[in-house]
């Protein structure tokens, strides 16, 4: 009895656990082609990204300076 109860236990955990890996299968797969194309039309260009980094590393920078010129006056 007891070693029909262990393996009921088993296999109901082996039911959980194969039911998880499916969900999980699924939300892993890749989007419709159509939805592909309108989700990279919507993230922005790597260039303007670029630009857009640059731009505030100079601002940083200029005020570093700039409070860096204020502290040894």
């Amino acid at each position: 009895m007891r070693a029909a109860l262990s393996l009921l236990a088993l296999v109901i955990v082996a039911a959980i656990v194969l039911s998880l890996v499916k969900k999980q299968a699924t939300a892993l797969k890749p989007p419709a082609a159509g939805a592909s194309a309108a989700a990279s039309a919507a993230l922005p260009q790597p260039q303007a990204v670029g630009q857009q980094v640059q731009s505030s590393l100079d601002d940083a920078a200029k005020r570093a300076a700039d409070a860096a010129s204020a502290a040894t006056n």
